[in-house]
């Protein structure tokens, strides 16, 4: 497994109109690492995603991939590029009237010239590895929620990609799916040597199986580091996030006028 950085994101800022989301992210993901990112709803880690996968341009600073700037390409280059890149949605987004196998063909028959018994072959090699061969008939409608996750995940690697990136993989699976699709991550990243991002609120399967993390919290990085330093941290939000704690720096009570002074101004109104 080479430690060659993949994705380098420098000094990244973004926003919308007036509103912030993302000021002056720096990450480096290396090749063939499961690369973690937390942090609270609405903070901007699916932003982050889009970015990477250039439908939207920085502020200022740069997402770069293989050496190259994302926002700088052309059109005709950021599809060469995407080609490399694949991404798994929160609910698999399989394509509802294609079977198991066609869904996982699709990609092959839409961006190569692959003739349809080595098509055959590969699809079945691609569901083989998510334990999903023997479905490979069934419609998306037939599937499990744990099924069609993997069934999408296949889908992602059919190209083979360098660079996966995952939007809560884990949302709404039940305990043993939510196992399987965690370990499948970290197999499949460490047999393919691609570069996996994981964007999460899971954080006890999460740390089961990544190399490094990253929280942002008000659109900056508030803390990174291994699952092991995760762990141990004491830095209150990034405690807080892994304990599940109520109240923190992210507070359980909506700021308001104290307790008693609304009681008070109720009582006035009697």
């Amino acid at each position: 497994m080479t430690s060659e950085t993949l994705v380098e994101i420098n000094d990244l800022n973004f926003s919308y109109g007036r509103h912030a989301i993302l000021k002056g992210i720096n990450m480096t993901m290396p090749r063939g690492k499961v690369i973690a990112i937390m942090g609270g709803s609405g903070c901007g880690k699916t932003t982050l995603l889009r970015l990477i996968g250039g439908a939207v341009a920085p502020s200022s600073g740069y997402v770069k991939i293989a050496g190259q700037v994302v926002h700088e390409l052309s059109r005709d280059e950021l599809f060469q590029m995407r080609r490399k890149m694949s991404m798994l949605f929160q609910f698999g987004a399989l394509f509802t009237d294609l079977s198991v196998f066609d869904n996982v063909a699709f990609q092959m028959r839409e961006h190569t010239n692959l003739p349809e018994s080595l098509i055959r072959d590969l699809v079945l090699m691609k569901l083989h590895a998510v334990g999903l061969r023997g479905a490979h008939k069934l419609m998306p409608a037939e599937l499990s929620g744990g099924m069609a996750r993997r069934v999408a995940l296949a889908r992602s690697i059919a190209l083979d990609p360098l660079l996966i990136m995952y939007d809560e993989p884990f949302t709404g699976l039940d305990p043993i799916s939510l196992s399987v699709i965690g370990n499948l991550i970290r197999r499949l990243t460490d047999a393919l040597g691609m570069t996996s991002i994981v964007v999460t609120h899971d954080v006890q399967e999460s740390l089961k199986i990544v190399d490094y993390v990253y929280f942002i919290s008000e659109g900056v990085i508030a803390a990174h580091g291994t699952p092991t330093e995760v762990r141990e941290s004491i830095a209150p939000f990034v405690h807080q996030f892994v304990h599940g704690e109520e109240d923190g720096p992210v507070p359980f009570h909506y700021p308001a006028e104290s307790y008693a002074s609304d009681l008070r101004l109720r009582s006035s109104f009697a």
